[in-house]
């Protein structure tokens, strides 16, 4: 894919505008950075899932800042065209802005095109305040990790009226305060199709349909690496392929034919 240029927000705002599926996947190193750009993977994501798949953490929270900048260092050394963009943890922009500043500043020191905030943590003057001063934001609504334990477990949201109320109304003041980006974990899809709909910005999914602009998986996952059961969303990429190369480039395929995922198998 050597004429392929790299990936610009512009670009992930008109494939949302057109219709064009967005793939998207988890990303910790410089070596499957380059596998993923070669695939056609459009955005890696340094998720604090690292936290669960690389240090064998039970949830996300543990995971330091210096983890984050320091994978989101390693994605950026082997990377060439796709979007990148790293988690915020726990702990490293709930405070205040200023906190967020810094923490999303080292982040983009490190490589990082844009951060992304769990719900639960972001507030529309932080996002605000960090899209304000040129650092784009992706605000990831639904089931929020970092805050399984006040969610009650690994559970669906927005599955009543007032949870989609609420969800709805969070997009809305998400844009409004400069987000750049959603998204949805864990969520109806129905629910996450007509947010999508309504939104002037892509909207990311993972368990929350096919109707989204796009989907992102945890690398691990859909190469089954990961031990134990998966959830409901994942699908085995792994399965009738003869290396990881083939397995990333069936994913995107299917991302970006609209198969997956499939509502009634991966979604809610």
């Amino acid at each position: 894919m050597t004429d392929r240029k790299p990936m610009t927000l512009p670009r992930l705002a008109q494939m949302h505008a057109t219709g064009e599926k967005i793939a998207m996947l988890t990303c910790y190193d410089a070596a499957f950075a380059s596998l993923l750009d070669e695939a056609g993977v459009d955005i890696l994501l340094i998720g604090d899932s690292l936290g669960n798949v690389l240090q064998g953490r039970g949830s996300t929270a543990p995971v330091s800042l210096e983890d984050m900048v320091y994978h989101t260092f390693c994605v950026s050394r082997g990377h060439k065209w796709a979007w990148i963009i790293a988690d915020l943890p726990f702990d490293s922009y709930h405070v205040s802005k200023e906190e967020a500043w810094k923490s999303s500043a080292a982040l983009v020191k490190a490589g990082a095109h844009m951060v992304k905030l769990e719900g639960g943590g972001w507030t529309a003057e932080t996002v605000r305040f960090l899209s304000e001063r040129g650092i784009p934001v992706c605000v990831h609504l639904g089931f929020t990790p970092q805050t399984v334990n006040a969610l009650g477990g690994f559970k669906v949201q927005g599955r009543d009226e007032a949870g989609a109320a609420r969800m709805k109304r969070e997009s809305q003041e998400a844009v409004e305060a400069g987000a750049a980006m959603l998204l949805y974990e864990m969520v109806p899809a129905a629910l996450a199709a007509e947010i999508t709909a309504a939104s002037p910005v892509p909207v990311i999914g993972i368990g929350a349909g096919v109707g989204c602009s796009g989907q992102v998986l945890v690398l691990h996952d859909m190469l089954n690496i990961t031990p134990g059961r998966k959830p409901r969303f994942v699908k085995d990429f792994m399965a009738g392929k003869d290396s990881v190369l083939a397995a990333v480039k069936g994913y995107v395929d299917e991302v970006k034919a609209g198969t997956f995922p499939v509502n009634e198998v991966h979604g809610f």
